[in-house]
């Protein structure tokens, strides 16, 4: 694979957020993405805009580290990134050790295992809910009762709320811990830890806080689906709270990522508004998914994405454009299972009033099941407006426009009652 244009390798994805706009900012900068993949399926938008792919098992740093190494033909290499949660602390590795810009590896993984996390930012006086790392049900149970329920568990290593759930009593901790604990594998078919987290649940609004190096730049309000589970259905940019509520969270965020010796690039932090003020829910060090980097820029002017791309590529980051103040993701949630027959509406959805961007992120002949997590949504609208409230209102009016249409499964046959097969 040569080209005249430096490349620069993303190692697998997010597939329902900026994936597609990771690869089109590497192309504004005269770079050529090259996608590193197990599943190239996985990604819609690479038969879309022809992205170059190289297939392997993302999953053997090794052999991500020798693909990166063959690609360094024409022009070179010029970095190695990736906006999956699961694939960050291999590029930084690989990308140090071919001498490329890197966040430090050591940090990202001490930030990626949720209860050495947890246990670094209590260490430093950063709030954290009470929590617990167990290995069996019956420690699950017990760790509860002394935290007290209602409880969240959820995998020590893990993203897009996959497998975060909360429990009331003991029977369900008990429960869940149990089927978290028989899985051996994550949804990329990546081997997990045989330990999960308990935590306190905290009250209060959920947000997140985008930070660059050690600069805020975005407080987030986030919208979830309903209890036990904590599916991310939308965002509003920037969040609608007093100046001193910002402020706090921010200030926040910036002692955790101080604290994890993080502060390389982007990092996502969530935290909770609880009645004695900010709780850090976790901290991911990466730019956030879910298309909030689009809602970020569509709001304020500061491009996430390209500047991951130029840190990532030794290049400077861009200076902030205008935004148009307020800006809101709204998703197309799954509304049961079934192969994908037909998607429609995008077309219409991207030209109703402030949209920015609308987009399917399934397509047909795909499974869809519902898992709780970020896989049930099938598709986005971002939309700016004069407020919060305009903006919310733009993306969900858009997003009722995608159609995602399924296949039902056949439901086994039933015999009428007092017939006998024959």
């Amino acid at each position: 694979m040569s080209s005249a244009r430096p490349w620069l390798a993303f190692l697998e994805s997010n597939t329902t957020g900026t994936g597609r706009e990771f690869c089109v900012a590497a192309r504004a900068r005269g770079l050529r993405p090259v996608l590193l993949t197990h599943d190239p399926d996985r990604y819609p938008y690479v038969a879309d805009l022809g992205i170059d792919t190289v297939v392997l098992d993302t999953g053997d740093e090794t052999a991500v580290l020798d693909a990166c190494s063959a690609l360094a033909d024409g022009a070179g290499p010029v970095g190695v990134a990736s906006s999956s949660e699961y694939f960050v602390v291999t590029a930084a590795r690989v990308a140090a050790k071919l001498g490329l810009p890197a966040a430090d590896a050591d940090a990202v993984a001490r930030c990626r295992a949720k209860d050495t996390q947890r246990a670094v930012l209590a260490a430093a006086g950063v709030p954290v809910p009470a929590f617990a790392p167990v290995s069996t049900p019956k420690e699950a149970v017990g760790a509860a009762g002394t935290i007290g329920h209602p409880v969240v568990l959820k995998p020590v290593s893990g993203s897009g709320s996959v497998g975060v759930r909360l429990c009331r009593t003991p029977a369900e901790t008990g429960e869940w811990a149990r089927t978290l604990l028989q899985r051996t594998t994550d949804e990329r078919g990546n081997p997990v830890p045989g330990r999960i987290l308990v935590e306190k649940a905290v009250d209060g609004p959920e947000f997140s806080v985008e930070t660059f190096d050690d600069t805020v730049v975005a407080v987030v309000a986030k919208h979830t689906g309903a209890t036990p589970y904590f599916v991310e259905t939308g965002h509003d940019v920037p969040a609608p709270v007093p100046p001193g509520t910002a402020a706090a969270l921010g200030g926040t965020a910036l002692r955790a990522l101080a604290a994890l010796g993080l502060g390389w690039g982007a990092a996502h932090t969530e935290l909770r508004w609880s009645p004695a003020g900010p709780v850090v829910i976790e901290v991911n060090p990466r730019l956030a998914g879910g298309m909030i980097p689009v809602a970020v820029r569509s709001a304020t002017g500061t491009d996430l994405v390209d500047a991951v791309i130029a840190r990532a590529a030794g290049q400077d980051p861009p200076p902030p454009g205008r935004g148009a103040g307020h800006a809101a993701v709204r998703f197309v949630m799954a509304a049961g299972e079934g192969r994908v027959v037909r998607v429609e509406g995008t077309a219409a959805a991207s030209v109703a009033p402030g949209v920015v961007v609308a987009q399917a992120t399934t397509a047909v002949g795909r499974q869809v099941r519902i898992t709780q997590s970020f896989q049930d949504r099938l598709g986005c609208v971002v939309a700016t407006g004069a407020d919060t409230g305009e903006a919310g209102r733009r993306a969900e009016s858009a997003a009722r426009l995608v159609r995602i249409e399924l296949e039902q499964p056949a439901a086994p046959a039933v015999p009428e009652q007092g017939v006998r097969g024959r």
